[in-house]
């Protein structure tokens, strides 16, 4: 269906509707606050970006310490390891020297005993523990009573057990008379009392020839 406008004048338009000046205000201050926080986002993120890495080197650091921390303990490892095994050896060599040192002072002991007794000499001694055991000959067996006394007089040994004391045939033409015998050791509290002034040495080697 075609209109014809008649009165030959033009159709008004319709006129536009004003924005609300409150509206307006809404948008910009919706618009203002999403780049405020944008803003502070931003910041917020730099921060804590700044902060991580710095946290990061903390950490590197730390492991760096760590690995060395952990080398010194190993070299401190090893020192003492080494240290123990020294420790070992030195105990080792001051044990064998108290040991050479208490045989010989053991040796004399037993030879300035058997000096004083006539027709007696030993054959050999063996250390077991605090003990002796010595064999030995005598020309009597006065001569084995008398060593047993003087090894109960010198101080040095707390008992004397004699085991065996028989005649043998070790020289067919002079009686001589075999003997065994166990003796403490005095320990280190009760010295041993000490030789005189001009006392007799014993031989060297100590006595393995009849005196």
């Amino acid at each position: 269906m075609i209109r014809i406008n008649l009165l030959g004048q033009a159709r008004p338009r319709a006129a536009k509707q004003a924005v609300p000046l409150e509206a307006t205000l809404q948008i910009l201050l919706f618009i203002g606050a999403i780049a405020f926080a944008g803003v502070i986002l931003t910041v917020v993120y730099l921060s804590q970006k700044k902060q991580l890495e710095y946290t990061q080197g903390q950490i590197r650091d730390l492991q760096a310490e760590r690995a060395s921390l952990q080398q010194i303990k190993q070299d401190v490892d090893r020192f003492e390891s080494e240290k123990s095994v020294l420790q070992q050896r030195i105990n080792v060599i001051e044990t064998l020297q108290r040991n050479r040192s208490g045989a010989q002072d053991l040796l004399q002991m037993v030879a300035n005993t058997v000096v004083r007794v006539d027709s007696l000499w030993l054959t050999s001694i063996n250390r077991n523990g605090d003990s002796l055991d010595i064999q030995g000959e005598a020309g009597s067996i006065n001569a084995v009573a008398n060593f047993i006394t003087e090894l109960k007089r010198s101080g040095y040994f707390d008992k004397v057990e004699i085991k065996s004391a028989k005649e043998d045939d070790l020289r067919p033409t002079v009686e001589t008379y075999g003997f065994s015998m166990s003796v403490v050791i005095a320990p280190p509290s009760g010295p041993a009392k000490a030789e005189p002034a001009g006392a007799a040495q014993p031989p060297q080697p100590a006595a393995k020839g009849r005196s």
